[in-house]
């Protein structure tokens, strides 16, 4: 049950942030909330402090982004930023609905059937952006697969639950 309500939390975070509009807003999403929710918590456990301070710490924010990740995803920033400032992927990764958008156009960029099951869904994406856009056909790494699986779990249950609900009289 806590695991639901932390899942809860964060799904609604992410959904309270994707608010905040910032420089190259994303429009067309192919990642659902729900799969975004999961890619976060498998990244970083949503950890809000899990930022970085410079470019060379490597990975950053909730979905523990890249440089040349959010290079491949357009660059995007945060309101008041220019994409080629010194603080801009740091600025936008830190930023939960920059990140969230820069994920959104990566895999818009890097749409592909990772697992071979003939569907573009939530599981493809969760191997481009632990994997790589050329690399998603690889090993999950065992920590980020069981958690994310974990999450998408959850969600089916919890929705599973509000469907009994709904119908019980």
């Amino acid at each position: 049950m806590r695991m639901l309500w932390s899942l809860g939390l964060c799904f609604a975070c992410l959904v309270w942030l994707s608010l905040v509009r910032g420089q190259g807003h994303v429009l067309d999403k192919p990642v659902t909330e729900k799969c975004l929710t999961c890619l976060c918590e498998a990244m970083s456990g949503c950890n809000a402090t899990a930022v970085c301070i410079s470019n060379e710490k490597g990975i950053c924010g909730l979905f523990r982004i890249t440089w040349a990740y959010w290079v491949d995803a357009g660059k995007l920033t945060i309101k008041d930023d220019e994409p080629d400032s010194e603080n801009a992927f740091i600025n936008c990764a830190n930023d939960a609905h920059c990140a969230a958008d820069s994920v959104q156009n990566y895999m818009k960029k890097f749409n592909q059937d990772c697992n071979d099951d003939g569907e573009m869904d939530c599981l493809d994406y969760a191997r481009i952006h632990r994997l790589g856009a050329y690399g998603c056909h690889g090993e999950m790494p065992y920590k980020f697969q069981s958690t994310f699986d974990d999450c998408i779990e959850n969600f089916a249950q919890q929705e599973a639950e509000e469907e009994l609900t709904k119908n019980d009289p």
